[in-house]
C-alpha cells in the first residue's frame, strides 16, 4: 500500500490540495501543505485529485515500509 507525502522543500502554499481534499490537507502555520494524520492513502481518490493538482508534485507516494523486515 502506497502512503502520501508532503515534500515541504517544493510546496508553495497555493493551498489547492486543501481547496480539493479538506479531511487529509491543511496549510500549517508555515504556510505550506501538511497532511491531518499521517495515515492518508495514495488509493483515496480525493488525494489523487490533489496529488494531481498539487503545481509543483511536492505531494508524493511513498511505498510503505513493512513492519516485519
Amino acid at each position: 500500500m502506497k502512503k502520501v507525502i508532503v515534500d515541504k522543500s517544493l510546496c508553495i502554499g497555493c493551498g489547492a490540495c486543501a481547496q480539493i481534499d479538506s479531511e487529509n490537507f491543511k496549510i500549517g502555520n508555515d504556510g505550506l501543505s501538511e497532511l491531518k494524520n499521517e495515515n492518508v492513502q495514495a488509493e483515496n481518490p480525493n488525494v489523487v485529485n490533489a496529488m494531481e493538482a498539487c503545481p509543483t508534485g511536492a505531494i508524493q507516494e511513498k511505498e510503505e515500509e513493512s513492519a516485519s523486515n
